[in-house]
């Protein structure tokens, strides 16, 4: 197989990031995917830096070991805290999900006179500053003011979008931000787009939402035209989210997975495994 041909890899801490998949197969019909979710050690927003480096690590490392001709870091976490050290430890591109989530925040707001951008995410992200971190790589002038939302993971993975004790949440989360008024807010955890609704009526419809996702895979797009990796094979008729072209890993509880899968996307995925992640000396041998 060419390295065109080759699939793109995703992986999350769980299965938030079906919402970075679902924009990327929505831009690249042609292209062929494989998600990993680590559901056995999900959360990573509780977890050390070191842990959540080896984490990605094993994770990045499964998947280049199936032939990927990309990685996208779909967990907000592991971009946050270790996008490096993957870097140092496959030989493939990798894009994370924060650095495109900042610099759409600034593209949307640089025609304000003072521009200000909120970033609703897990109280871990917002500790890392990696957001904050990122629209300042941008712009200096950019005022940031973050929050975090815990709840709105669980929240989204039940289903529970429109409910009364949602918006009451959400209310009490957005307080804050609804006083810094911003012009865009990012969403920086990849379940909020699940609750996109809840947060804008409750934030107000004035404000711009960034979907991290979204941002990435627009970037996924323009790399793989940069880099010459598109795929040339054009796949006939239209494709469908989690169909059999495209192929899912979690390392633990596999029908929960899809259960939540249907949720977010509406239908289960095709091909659906259970599977160990180890480190790479371990996966050199399970290959043998």
């Amino acid at each position: 197989m060419s390295l065109n041909s080759l699939p793109i890899g995703i992986f999350d801490s769980g299965v938030g990031g079906l919402t970075v998949y679902r924009a990327l197969h929505d831009r690249l019909p042609n292209e062929h995917f494989i998600y990993l979710g680590d559901t056995a050690r999900v959360p990573y927003g509780t977890k050390s830096l070191a842990t959540v480096e080896r984490y990605a690590i094993e994770n990045s490392q499964f998947l280049a070991s199936l032939g990927i001709k990309m990685l996208v870091v779909a967990c907000n976490t592991a971009s946050a805290l270790a996008l490096p050290k993957i870097r140092e430890n496959i030989g493939i591109d990798v894009v994370g999900v924060i650095g495109p989530g900042g610099r759409r925040a600034v593209e949307l707001t640089r025609d304000s006179p003072n521009p200000k951008v909120g970033v609703i995410a897990t109280e871990a992200t917002v500790e890392s500053r990696a957001y904050l971190e990122a629209v300042k790589r941008v712009s200096e002038t950019t005022k940031v003011f973050q929050a975090g939302c815990p709840l709105f993971v669980s929240l989204a993975e039940e289903g529970w979008t429109h409910e009364a004790e949602t918006r009451s949440i959400a209310r009490r989360y957005l307080m804050d931000m609804k006083i810094f008024a911003p012009d865009a807010l990012v969403l920086g955890c990849t379940h909020y787009p699940i609750l996109r609704d809840v947060i804008q009526q409750t934030i107000g419809e004035n404000v711009k939402l960034i979907d991290s996702g979204e941002a990435t895979a627009d970037e996924v797009v323009a790399l793989l035209k940069e880099k010459g990796l598109e795929n040339p094979n054009i796949v006939a008729g239209k494709r469908r989210l989690c169909d059999d072209l495209d192929h899912f890993y979690v390392t633990d509880a596999a029908e929960r997975f899809g259960r939540v899968a249907e949720r977010f996307l509406g239908v289960k995925p095709s091909k659906l495994e259970a599977i160990e992640v180890y480190g790479i000396d371990e996966l050199r041998n399970e290959h043998r």
